[in-house]
């Protein structure tokens, strides 16, 4: 067996109305809480505000930080951490060092929402703490200065209220750059949250539309973190455990969203999913998905859906025998290994066609000339998980095919 690492949040809290659990959970953490929501609505609804006074209630001191409902920006989070910098820590060297077990401020991020309001207070969470750029643009993958965090970030606690990104369980956050038009990361085994609670009860306002296409986020991820170039033992065996029975309750979830069961199991199939893509990687899906999003203002998840079989066709040619590994995992017992990695391709696609994925480029909205722009701009760390090599050629004939 190949020696690995896994990353994982320190606590895990998981179940059906456990969210009253929250102020006693994050107590240890600090008193004082900085709260990052999903959306406004979130915000000013009966159950957002009963979060707060649960936390009131508790002794704690609640302070509005951010709201967010779409992918932060390099200004999202420059303007947010100036903020934290200004209010939580009068120097920087009371920040411990790099290689301390714990930070004790007394302050911590909350972040009640999809994944982009996880990713912000991730983000905001680490550049409170660190301070060596001027911008967290600094610290970006490929288009910054290279810089890392090497300081302990303000503790986060994440509760997520959709059920796809696995942001909850992640070390990277993703930001919109404008200077190019991209999707970076910042990174660090540090972001981590430290406390995890995932009530599948709040993901039941989520429309049908936006549950299909969180859903088939987690999917898509379960999927190119086995098949990765980087997949590690751990990761593989709890993508092979969830996937089955993910894919059997997404549909359910699409059309009763009311549903206990399916609920419970697509918000575990999402937070799993984000501790296998943070030890493993993704593939090309995900690498295209980031550049559809960008230049076509996709959401991820439908991105990502409408990405995934020809992904899987694509690295077919190297990835069989994993293929088949995941063909078995969902119940598939086709005799011959061939066979059954088709017929596991096929069960995907089958997958997005029932939940209402479309199939093709251009019924996104995109323009044929456009796929230049997507082949230059797909070329991310999602990419270099892939399986499989692809020059600029291959992926332009990819895109061709499904436009």
């Amino acid at each position: 067996m190949i020696a690995y690492d896994f990353f994982s949040p320190a606590q895990i809290v998981f179940g059906w109305g456990r969210r009253s659990e929250l102020p006693a959970r994050v107590l240890p953490l600090g008193r004082r809480i900085w709260l990052v929501w999903g959306s406004r609505t979130l915000s000013g609804s009966a159950v957002g505000q009963a979060i707060v006074a649960s936390l009131v209630e508790a002794g704690m001191v609640v302070k509005p930080l951010a709201s967010v409902s779409r992918e932060p920006t390099i200004d999202d989070v420059d303007r947010i951490a100036r903020q934290l910098r200004a209010t939580v820590l009068a120097a920087s060297d009371t920040v411990p060092a790099f290689g301390n077990a714990v930070a004790t401020y007394g302050d911590v991020v909350l972040a009640i929402g999809g994944g982009s309001a996880i990713d912000l207070a991730k983000a905001v969470a680490a550049l409170a703490t660190n301070r060596g750029g001027d911008s967290v643009r600094d610290y970006l993958e490929g288009v910054g200065r290279g810089l890392t965090i090497e300081k302990l970030p303000l503790p986060v606690v994440a509760v997520p209220t959709t059920a796809g990104t696995g942001s909850e369980a992640t070390k990277n956050a993703v930001i919109s750059v404008d200077r190019p038009a991209c999707k970076k990361s910042l990174r660090s085994d540090l972001m981590v949250p430290k406390l995890v609670l995932v009530d599948p009860e709040l993901t039941i306002s989520v429309p049908p539309a936006i549950t299909a296409q969180t859903g088939m986020d987690a999917v898509t991820q379960l999927i190119e973190s086995y098949i990765s170039r980087r997949a590690r033992p751990m990761p593989q065996s709890l993508a092979r455990g969830i996937l089955g029975p993910a894919m059997l309750a997404l549909p359910v979830a699409v059309r009763e969203p009311a549903h206990r069961g399916a609920r419970e199991m697509m918000a575990h199939a999402a937070l799993v999913s984000g501790m296998c893509l943070a030890n493993s990687g993704l593939g090309l899906a995900h690498g295209v998905a980031a550049a559809l999003g960008v230049h076509g203002n996709v959401p991820h998840g439908l991105a990502c859906a409408v990405m995934l079989p020809v992904a899987l066709r694509t690295s077919r040619v190297v990835a069989e025998g994993r293929l088949v590994e995941l063909a078995r995992a969902v119940g598939i017992d086709e005799p011959a290994d061939a066979a059954a990695a088709d017929a596991f391709v096929d069960r995907v696609e089958e997958l997005c066609r029932e939940v209402g994925i479309p199939r093709r480029l251009s019924e996104l909205g995109f323009r044929r000339d456009q796929i230049a722009d997507l082949v230059r701009d797909s070329r991310g760390n999602s990419m270099s998980g892939n399986p499989r090599d692809l020059d600029d050629a291959e992926l332009t004939e990819i895109l061709e095919h499904i436009w």
